[in-house]
């Protein structure tokens, strides 16, 4: 019932959900406590909406957005308590004493200070907000970026403002408590003179020294940066939040670029959120502003994502366009018609090449190049699974799909019945559950459904904690533990040194990445992840969510995976390990094979997951895996051979469009200079 409550409610937990009760049904309870008059009651009830008010803020609850969509905003809120203070004042027959005018003539002042307060807070981020934002671009050797206001000052600046009305409405009660008006006239001189300061103090920040270049001198600036950098392939991204992931996965290899490389994002919250990298990057959120950028050094465009803002710069005829995808699997994303409008898409093998032709969505087979994947890189081949140690299963299910069908992932129709049977596995298996990140972002159902395979495997663990047939080994756990500690404290300080960056000017400013720090601390998230794996027993089922541990580095200390049709089964493939493929539209093992080349060295799951034993079979005996040839195969039909590596493949298709690029450029060059002497000759 919480669970459907917090659910409806849009809120996060059941703590919000309580906040959320309080604050709602504490307005009620001060109005009554005006009419009855109550001072104690009015007291109370006035704390305890204060609280959940500020509880909710800083939980960032969705109600509380909701609530500023139907007219009960956060300035509201302290409106209606004033107001019925002011209605208390009365209740209490105090309309003729002083207090009763001086509370009016406070709240009427405060509110007269919001304007300006809002006003300058406004200003201030407008006029530090760059035309565009950078990282690893030194901008601040060409133009002047002053330091940002104190943060405390412009986070969460409204309601900072607004409950400055604390001293007014505290002094005002014990006024009408103790009927004498000084302690009332005293918190009202707090309230308007802090409120004063806090305007007086934002105003220096709108004028002079303190106001970044205008957008015109910014952009002249990134321009001369770019003619000076002169950028060769680019790496274009747009979306959202939620799919930075897509750009992320193609850092370390922009990095190994033979070429100049350039990261172009149009968002800022991309660009918040993109792992750190030694890339130059640029975040151009106007299409006016990318469009006179100077990019007339680029030959290479580089796409991960079909979006409708590529066309801002796949207008550009004098550089070559590729589309490179996110990720390399049998869906329809894969194969998407709009590919057609790059000049070439870069697929990992001959099955990428293949998938287009079977589509023929108008991609021609002379426009594809087989890369290979250069992000595999960091996966490891399986080794076998030594005696002494319990195998390890990864579940990896991928997440619903934008168009909700349950044959997209396992998770709703499949994902209670694998993990139920991989936990009761006997000889038994350890299980690494990772979901897919948007998992129950479009159905409530698949997130359900999430909720109910993490209980399960959080029960299993707990059970197994208590079985003598799993003895953990203390000594060693508690000294990874201690070597995480250590790990993270270190990280903590690299990557937090130098203080937060006051706003996005202050971070372009001072954006270049530090190459040491940046290299020790890659250095450190690898020790992390060896430390992470030891300091918890071999047989501990685990859930693993967010950004660490990766993905493959899940895939490094599993034997097996079962997942669903998506990259992360053709990515899994560069292991060589065996591996399930879920079934859940019920195709059966032919047609699914048939329409699914990744799954054609795979076990085939029903819904029932009945056929899992063929899977641990194949992972404790390998005489009983009769698909290891199969997947050998597979693995060079979709991720190409392993000589020459990704990198050095995708560095020579680089190349090779660069001097494409180049021919068409100075072939045009030429017919232009070809057509003005014929019509000089002419004059």
């Amino acid at each position: 019932m919480i669970s459907t409550a917090i659910r409806v409610a849009r809120v996060g937990s059941a703590a919000e959900l309580a906040a959320a009760v309080l604050m709602l049904a504490g307005f009620p309870a001060i109005m009554v406590a005006a009419l009855i008059p109550s001072v104690p009651a009015f007291a109370a009830a006035t704390a305890v909406t204060y609280l959940a008010d500020h509880y909710l803020h800083r939980q960032g609850s969705y109600l509380i957005n909701r609530l500023s969509k139907v007219r009960a905003g956060l300035s509201i809120r302290f409106l209606i308590r004033q107001l019925l203070l002011i209605l208390l004042l009365a209740r209490l027959d105090l309309s003729n004493n002083l207090i009763f005018y001086g509370a009016t003539a406070c709240f009427i002042a405060f509110y007269g200070l919001q304007a300006p307060h809002g006003a300058l807070v406004t200003l201030i981020r407008n006029r530090r907000r760059l035309p565009v934002a950078t990282r690893n671009v030194d901008l601040a050797s060409r133009i002047r970026i002053p330091d940002a206001p104190p943060m405390g000052l412009l986070n969460r600046s409204a309601e900072k403002m607004l409950h400055l009305d604390l001293a007014a409405v505290v002094g005002i009660l014990v006024a009408a408590a103790m009927d004498s008006a000084l302690p009332g006239f005293i918190g009202i001189g707090v309230t308007i003179v802090l409120g004063s300061l806090y305007v007086l103090a934002l105003m220096p920040y709108v004028r002079g020294k303190k106001v970044p270049p205008n957008a015109d001198k910014v952009l002249a600036k990134v321009d001369e940066w770019l003619r000076d950098y002169q950028p060769e392939t680019v790496l274009y991204f747009s979306g959202s939040k939620d799919s930075v992931y897509q750009v992320n996965m193609w850092l370390e290899t922009m990095e190994q670029l033979d070429s100049r490389p350039l990261i172009i994002l149009r968002e800022r919250v991309i660009l918040q959120n993109l792992a750190p990298t030694t890339v130059p990057v640029i975040c151009v959120p106007g299409g006016v502003h990318l469009m006179n950028m100077d990019l007339s050094s680029v030959r290479v465009a580089l796409y991960a994502a079909n979006v409708g803002k590529n066309i801002h710069l796949l207008r550009v005829p004098t550089m070559k366009h590729v589309f490179i995808g996110h990720g390399d699997s049998d869906k329809l994303a894969s194969v998407n018609p709009f590919s057609k409008a790059y000049d070439e898409v870069w697929v990992a093998g001959r099955a990428g090449r293949d998938r287009y032709a079977i589509a023929d969505v108008g991609v021609r087979d002379e426009d594809i190049v087989e890369v290979g994947r250069p992000q595999l890189a960091p996966i490891q081949n399986g080794q076998g699974v030594p005696e002494s140690r319990m195998p390890t299963v990864l579940y990896a299910p991928t997440w619903e799909g934008w168009d909700g069908n349950p044959g997209n992932t396992s998770l709703m129709l499949a994902g209670e019945n694998i993990v139920k049977k991989l936990l009761a596995a006997d000889p038994p298996v350890r299980v690494l559950y990772k979901p897919h990140p948007f998992t129950g972002t479009v159905l409530p159902k698949a997130g359900a459904a999430h909720q109910k395979v993490t209980a399960l495997i959080e029960k299993a663990t707990a059970e197994r904690a208590t079985d003598p047939r799993f003895q953990a080994d203390a000594t060693a756990a508690a000294a990874a533990k201690a070597e995480l500690a250590r790990i993270e404290a270190r990280l903590a300080v690299l990557v937090g040194s130098g203080g937060e960056k006051g706003d996005e000017a202050e971070a372009t400013r001072d954006g270049v990445v530090d190459v040491a720090k940046y290299e020790e601390i890659a250095r450190l998230r690898g020790e992390w992840n060896d430390a992470y794996w030891r300091s918890f027993p071999v047989w501990e089922h685990r859930v693993v969510t967010g950004a660490e541990p990766r993905l493959y580095d899940c895939f490094n200390v599993s034997d097996a995976m079962v997942s669903d049709i998506s990259s992360v089964v053709s990515d899994f493939i560069a292991s060589g390990k065996p591996y399930a493929v879920t079934d859940s539209a019920e195709l059966g093992v032919e047609e699914f094979k048939r329409q699914n080349t990744a799954v054609r060295a795979a076990t085939i799951l029903s819904n029932k997951a009945a056929e899992l034993g063929e899977l641990l079979g194949a992972v404790r005996d390998p005489a009983a895996d009769l698909l290891a040839e199969d997947r050998v195969e597979l693995k060079q039909y979709l991720l190409g051979p392993d000589e020459p590596t990704s990198i050095e493949q995708f560095n020579t298709a680089v190349a090779n469009l660069a001097i494409k690029a180049e021919a068409r450029n100075v072939g045009q060059e030429s017919r232009a200079a070809t057509s003005a002497a014929e019509a000089t000759t002419k004059a």
